[in-house]
């Protein structure tokens, strides 16, 4: 499948951007833990979502939908999950399995759970290592680093662990398996990731406590359904946000957009570059902040992303490098090294394609570095199976001089199903 993008004068109107794809698998995860009816809006029904749905139906699990943005999941607590028949496919979703990876760990059967070709190539072994010191039984390729991995686990030991590195996925997977633990799990971040666990783990009744930056949670909780509303993802609502500001005459309102704090970087370097970016209506829904972002062309100028910034903005890099290459000076992007273990190594995909259309973009071990204001020219572009670099290629197209065309594009879907349409539903020709 490909994507054309044409150059467009800007883009004007509303838009609802689809649910928040990391809060849209917790809500599975829980309500399949909790006894109870845990019915979840504005769900997300990417692929990388649905491959979480299905492992949890195959654990046994009584799971209804999507239905259009819905779903609901009949939870009969956590000892009511069963040995699956067949492997659990993770698809193409680092989320299900290092998350799966913690809850399994605590459950008294056998599973083993792959991925597609990309997935099996991710590394896993910052999780199994610690879930190994909690006394589950693990084994895979490259010593449990690399899927497919086999999980026999039972009653788990508290830990107290210290991050090697800033990622929710490692926290999440080590407070899930704290839940079956004989005594608290502690875990130390060395800087403040993503805490949709933290949040959606009090919203059903766990009891998880937090000091500075060590995250408790403790044993055996009576997790209890809920209804959920799903905010806004905001690393889907990026690519709006940079479009608009990139593109003349635009002037955009993106609705219902989840704004936690630990997930607003990408507003926070904006608004330094000389972004017009207003938020109005802040609110909450489901423990989670939700606001409406106002969005204008503007003249950016360059910048330097580093350090606790990173954690906050990761998922948002590519399409930020997109904005530095039409901002007036230079932008250097540093300890990002992470994002070369992704779907696809992004910073290596983001210098190549933004390259490709003309951009001045460098690459260094664990950044880039972008030389902006240079008019992009379009071309053809690779999404490398990576909607992120897709998506961040189709905003770069909308101010080029030509026609873009990203080649591989159906694997926006995993997070944005519909990008294409409601991209055209916003320009002005």
């Amino acid at each position: 499948m490909t994507l054309t993008v044409a150059p467009a004068r800007g883009l004007r109107g509303e838009i609802c951007v689809p649910g928040d794809k990391s809060i849209s698998h917790r809500a599975v995860m829980l309500g399949s833990l909790a006894q109870g009816e845990t019915a979840a809006t504005n769900f997300l029904p990417g692929e990388d979502c649905l491959a979480t749905v299905r492992c949890f139906r195959a654990l046994g699990v009584e799971i209804e939908g999507p239905d259009k943005d819905a779903v609901r999941i009949r939870g009969r607590g956590p000892e009511a999950l069963t040995e699956a028949p067949d492997v659990l496919d993770a698809g193409n979703s680092g989320t299900t399995m290092r998350l799966m990876l913690g809850i399994l760990a605590g459950q008294p059967f056998f599973s083993v759970l792959t991925g597609d070709a990309s997935l099996r190539r991710r590394p896993m072994g910052r999780v199994t290592g610690p879930l190994r010191e909690m006394g589950a039984t693990i084994l895979g390729r490259d010593d449990a680093n690399l899927a497919p991995i086999a999980v026999t686990g039972g009653r788990l030991l508290g830990l107290s662990y210290r991050l090697p590195v800033a990622s929710a996925q490692l926290k999440s997977a080590l407070l899930l398996a704290g839940l079956f633990a004989d005594g608290p799990t502690e875990i130390t971040e060395p800087v403040a990731t993503r805490d949709h666990t933290e949040r959606m783990l009090n919203a059903f009744g766990a009891r998880v406590a937090r000091r500075g930056r060590v995250v408790t949670v403790f044993p055996f909780p009576d997790l209890g359904g809920r209804e959920i509303r799903i905010p806004g993802d905001i690393s889907s609502a990026a690519f709006f946000i940079v479009a608009a500001l990139i593109t003349p005459e635009s002037d955009l309102v993106l609705k219902d957009v989840g704004v936690n704090p630990t997930r607003t970087g990408l507003l926070d370097v904006l608004a330094g570059m000389g972004a017009r970016i207003s938020v109005s209506r802040p609110r909450e829904t489901g423990g989670e902040p939700v606001a409406d972002i106002r969005v204008r062309s503007s003249a950016l100028r360059g910048t330097v992303i580093e350090g606790a910034l990173i954690p906050r903005l990761v998922d948002e890099i590519p399409v930020l490098a997109v904005a530095a290459a039409y901002a007036d000076g230079e932008t250097v992007i540093r300890d990002a090294a992470e994002l070369r273990v992704k779907e696809s190594d992004r910073l290596a995909a983001t210098r190549n394609e933004l390259s490709g259309l003309g951009a001045d973009v460098r690459e260094t071990p664990d950044g880039l570095v972008i030389q902006g204001l240079r008019r992009l020219t379009g071309g053809e572009c690779d999404s490398h199976g990576d909607h992120r670099i897709a998506m961040a290629a189709a905003v770069a197209g909308l101010a080029a001089s030509g026609v873009t065309i990203i080649r591989d594009s159906g694997c926006i879907d995993v997070s944005f199903p519909g990008f294409a349409r409601a991209l055209n539903s916003l320009r002005l020709e």
